[in-house]
């Protein structure tokens, strides 16, 4: 068992409060105190009880090592992959609060990936890592954000050696401190992936430790991580709910005109859309010679929580729109290009 340095009492009281306050923010969209820890305790052991739908193709489990230790993992594969063929690889970062098996559960992301015949990867944050199953996205100063996304990226390239993945054709995509850390990890290695999508996420650089990290979740403090001289990043999707009380709805804006300011893209006019029912999202481009190198979805009325997702889950807003066809349909023109 490693030896931990002793901390002043100031030091540890500080950082139990942050903690504390981090716990009640990403829980804030849910409801208030006990009742919300109650809550989310029963959909867990709700969503562990139900069955994953996998459509025909399997439901697998598998763990990989890295410089942050074990992560486990689900891993959706799709049937009836052909001798020699190679299929696009999905990765999804599930948010606080939550494990791999829930986040299929919210997003129904399996459905597509069937219909689809796309692998879909989910790993899942251990709780002796964090006790809330936050991702470190915001552990820079510590190191601890770069070995998890070391590790992470471990289990990317364990399943596209195992398995009949195309490692050309990788898209990652994530909700809350799992869009975060789905940022930091391509803008690490931007060649490693050809889309990001990230949910109510927060800018890489914004945050170096739990203190800053509550502030920048308030769309406060810290300065975006510039690009490597001549890095090309992948397009950027970004969903953000304006009724947002964890991450403030300006990050989402933070982080897109970031994206395009590293590309010298500009912003197109925006536009209105709305799908029967579901919620309206105001939509704005960023291109670069015509090419689309960032988009920003501002969905009217969504909090903290998955668009479309299932609300019987942790942090899953049944109204809509539907994320998960939103990251997919993006995801799937990129792996067009690659195809």
């Amino acid at each position: 068992m490693p030896v931990r340095r002793k901390r002043t009492p100031s030091l540890a009281s500080s950082y139990r409060r942050a903690i504390s306050q981090w716990t009640r923010l990403a829980h804030s969209s849910l409801n208030t105190g006990r009742r919300v820890a109650g809550q989310a305790t029963a959909l867990n052991k709700a969503a562990a009880r139900q069955s994953v739908p996998v459509a025909g193709g399997a439901w697998l489990s598998g763990f990989a090592m890295g410089p942050a230790g074990m992560r486990r993992f689900r891993l959706y594969r799709p049937r009836a992959v052909g001798l020699g063929e190679r299929r696009p690889l999905l990765v999804m970062l599930h948010g606080c609060g939550q494990d791999a098996n829930g986040f299929a559960l919210s997003t129904r992301m399996n459905r597509i990936a069937a219909r689809e015949g796309c692998f879909v990867l989910y790993p899942e944050q251990d709780r002796s890592a964090h006790p809330h199953g936050c991702w470190h996205w915001y552990g820079t100063r510590s190191g601890q954000a770069q070995r998890e996304a070391a590790t992470l990226a471990a289990a990317i390239d364990q399943v596209c050696l195992l398995y009949p993945v195309d490692a050309t054709r990788v898209a990652i995509a994530g909700l809350s401190a799992g869009a975060s850390m789905a940022a930091l990890m391509v803008t690490r290695e931007p060649a490693r992936f050809c889309a990001l999508v990230m949910h109510s996420g927060i800018a890489p650089g914004m945050a170096d430790s739990s203190m800053t990290a509550l502030k920048a979740m308030r769309g406060r403090s810290g300065q975006a991580t510039p690009a490597l001289p001549g890095a090309l990043w992948p397009p950027l999707l970004v969903i953000h709910g304006d009724a947002d009380g964890v991450v403030a709805i300006s990050n989402g804006a933070t982080v897109a005109q970031f994206w395009a300011e590293q590309a010298g893209a500009l912003g197109q006019a925006s536009r209105e859309v709305r799908r029967g029912r579901r919620r309206a999202m105001t939509v704005t481009d960023y291109k670069a010679q015509g090419r689309l190198v960032a988009s920003l979805c501002r969905v009217e009325g969504l909090g903290h929580a998955w668009s479309g997702g299932d609300a019987r889950q942790p942090l899953g807003d049944a109204q809509g729109p539907d994320a998960s066809r939103m990251v997919w349909s993006f995801a799937a023109r990129q792996f067009r290009t690659r195809a």
